[in-house]
């Protein structure tokens, strides 16, 4: 799926995706690390799940349908609005998406209706007519892509008892994640409050990322947050697999294209994310045998 096939659709959804985001975001109930914002994946394209009724209006979700290519917004008690992705600059979007929430009785205030950590984050979302490309083709194989790697990202999960986030798809960063925690509390005095909520725990994360202009190509990858000492040195796999300097961290990389050509690529990707995890957990000292969860199952005595 290469960037520039499709960077001006990638551009134009982005945006589509954080305006409806930061409905979720404002008509949600608040999760640790921020667990309630992001978008889940469904048979048809993504989801906020369900929300509301926390601030008064009635239960409703928002939809991205990629078969149909529609957004669809519907309420608990059976009422429906929708319209077509093709054909919408992120303005028009923008008020076709307040119109069909008013259409039916919910009424959100977005406390930022312009895009976040973008380029152009100072333009409003309805003053936005530049973004305004919808290639059915492009957005279908996205969310093909998104399916796959969030079925390899279940299977990983699978395999660690400790705390973990829902394999959940960020319209911050636009990319798809599951993230494990140690449960040792991290202080962040500079950081941002942002920043502070997400990162309050010792993590090590693991995702995809459709490519952008710090690394134009689609990618799996892994980091360990905050990072020990030496984990760069710590062997990856497959052979494709880097480590790839970001400030002063590292992410562990494994270009999609890279994981395509493996003889079998679902299990290439899974050796890489579990390679990446036993870089981190060792060089972090983790306690890596108690929180291992084999096939899933924490009956010691199903094990035997």
């Amino acid at each position: 799926m290469p960037l520039t096939e499709w960077r001006d659709t990638k551009e134009t959804l982005h945006r589509f995706e954080q305006i409806v985001g930061k409905i979720r975001l404002a008509a949600s109930a608040r999760r640790n690390h921020w667990w309630n914002v992001p978008f889940h994946v469904t048979g048809r394209g993504i989801t906020t799940r369900p929300m509301g009724q926390v601030d008064g209006n009635p239960i409703f979700t928002i939809d991205f349908d990629f078969v149909d290519h529609r957004l669809v917004v519907a309420t608990l008690g059976g009422e429906e609005r929708s319209f077509p992705l093709a054909g919408q600059s992120v303005a028009s979007f923008h008020d076709a998406t307040v119109a069909a929430l008013s259409a039916l009785g919910v009424q959100v205030d977005i406390a930022l209706p312009r895009p976040f950590d973008l380029p152009d984050a100072g333009r409003p979302f309805a003053e936005d007519t530049e973004h305004a490309t919808y290639d059915p083709p492009a957005a279908n194989r996205y969310w093909r892509v998104l399916s796959q790697v969030a079925s390899v990202l279940e299977e990983f999960a699978a395999g660690y008892s400790g705390k973990t986030s829902p394999v959940h798809h960020f319209w911050h960063t636009f990319d798809i994640a599951h993230t494990r925690f140690s449960g040792r509390q991290i202080e962040q005095p500079q950081a941002d409050p942002v920043t502070r909520e997400a990162y309050s725990r010792e993590v090590i994360s693991f995702g995809f990322w459709f490519g952008d202009d710090t690394f134009p190509e689609p990618a799996f990858y892994s980091y360990t947050a905050p990072e020990p000492a030496g984990l760069a040195g710590e062997p990856l796999s497959p052979a494709a697999a880097r480590w790839v300097a970001r400030g002063d961290s590292h992410l562990a990389v494994l270009r999609y294209d890279a994981a395509r050509v493996e003889t079998d690529p679902r299990a290439a990707v899974l050796a890489f994310y579990e390679s990446a995890y036993q870089a981190g957990a060792g060089r972090a000292e983790w306690d890596i045998a108690t929180l291992a969860c084999p096939g899933g199952v924490t009956d010691v005595f199903r094990r035997i």
